[in-house]
């Protein structure tokens, strides 16, 4: 067999091969709990064996090589279950421990890489994409693909704004750096609670305005406001960036203050309120029943708009959804027909809500944590920001046609 020149694959490498379809497989070394929660998903499925390091080594001795104990546990353990002819992803919480692993499936002679940082690596890695690039305008779609995370940079003669921006907000100083951009605002279009938002602390870094609705200035759970200025986004409010308009459309449902932006009049950056294969859920503030019918009316209101307007939504649920540039986009037509909460809008109000009902997922109990460090209200400190976002989002309503699969 030819050695395998390549050791290690990077995030971005990772990346590459899941929107490429590439065959590998991947062998996850973290405990049972931390896998159930999350793992690396990608266009097609991979084969995965998850076997936790402590279950699939026995240490002679403390300080024993652990490739040495890999190359005599796999084949004890793991007989049959590893692929000779794919590649085999190593995978652990950091990249530490799977990097052994790694090298003991080498010795053993599989073709064998370690994932670079782990989980925790990949977690935070972005990817960006430009939805348009004209002279009059730029969309950036910025992706957190192993959280189903999608933030955007919006630019017009020299001016930029941030929409829906993660908390790692260097990202968006040198994207701006790189391109000669001047960012001059910062909107959320809701109170997000499955990741924590660098709205604010961009827009401080900035000194520039922070704008959110004010309904999503107060926590749904505590009722306490939020403590930090924002300027305020009311419906049908026109914002000029550069040459363009951007209309701001309040639609509640997912979040009492959620908004849109209608960008050009073509674009709809619609957060959490629609999404490529599904529709946002109402429960999350803890009154399904009673805000089910304000989701219903805003969608109702969103279908008015013209059929080759351009959804770009806050979140993704597979990556499959993404089209053949890698953009999550879908024209407002072609959801019409393939989306099952847009569709369930033809059955009627009362149909709509039992669809709601019966199509909530768990509610995680992070968000609730999360949607007070997003107003202000709780501080934390670096590592336990990374431990609350650990795994893909929960912002989409459960799906039942396509195969009764979870939208994350």
């Amino acid at each position: 067999m030819t050695p395998l020149k390549q050791t290690v694959w990077s995030p971005a490498e990772l990346l590459h091969h899941l929107e490429e379809g590439s065959r590998f497989a991947i062998l996850d070394v973290r405990n049972r709990d931390e896998f159930d929660v999350w793992r690396i998903e990608g266009k097609v499925p991979i084969q995965t064996l998850n076997m936790p390091y402590f279950d699939l080594l026995d240490l002679n001795e403390a300080d024993e090589d652990i490739a040495a104990a890999v190359v005599r546990a796999v084949p004890l353990q793991l007989q049959n279950k590893l692929p000779r002819d794919a590649t085999i992803l190593a995978v652990c919480a950091e990249g530490n421990t799977s990097s052994h692993v790694a090298e003991g499936l080498r010795r053993l002679g599989y073709q064998a890489v370690n994932l670079q940082g782990g989980m925790a690596a990949w977690g935070d890695h972005y990817a960006m994409r430009v939805v348009e690039d004209s002279p009059q305008l730029t969309i950036l779609q910025i992706s957190r693909p192993a959280r189903g995370c999608l933030s955007y940079m919006l630019a017009s003669g020299g001016e930029a704004m941030v929409v829906d921006a993660a908390r790692h907000i260097d990202l968006y100083t040198r994207i701006a750096g790189e391109r000669g951009w001047v960012i001059t605002d910062v909107f959320d279009t809701h109170l997000q609670a499955d990741h924590l938002s660098g709205g604010v602390a961009l827009a401080k870094a900035l000194r520039v305005d922070y704008r959110l609705h004010p309904y999503d200035s107060i926590h749904p759970d505590d009722l306490l406001p939020a403590t930090f200025p924002f300027r305020y986004l009311e419906d049908e409010t026109v914002h000029t960036l550069g040459e363009v308009s951007v209309r701001v459309l309040h639609l509640p449902g997912h979040t009492l203050g959620m908004v849109n932006l209608l960008v050009d009049e073509r674009y709809l950056l619609s957060g959490d309120t629609l999404f490529i294969n599904s529709i946002g859920r109402p429960d999350l503030g803890g009154r399904a029943k009673t805000w089910a019918p304000l989701l219903y009316r805003s969608l109702q209101r969103l279908l008015a708009l013209p059929d080759h307007t351009v959804v770009l939504p806050a979140h993704f649920s597979h990556m499959h959804e993404a089209d053949a540039q890698g953009c999550y986009r879908a024209s407002l037509g072609a959801l019409r027909s393939h989306n099952e909460g847009l569709r369930m809008l033809g059955r009627g109000q009362a149909a709509f809500n039992a669809y709601i009902l019966a199509s909530l997922p768990e509610h995680p109990p992070s968000y609730d944590d999360i949607r007070r460090i997003n107003t202000g209200l709780l501080q934390v400190d670096e590592a336990r920001a990374s431990e609350l976002e650990l795994g893909r989002n929960r912002c989409a309503l459960s799906q039942h046609e396509a195969g009764r699969r979870k939208a994350a």
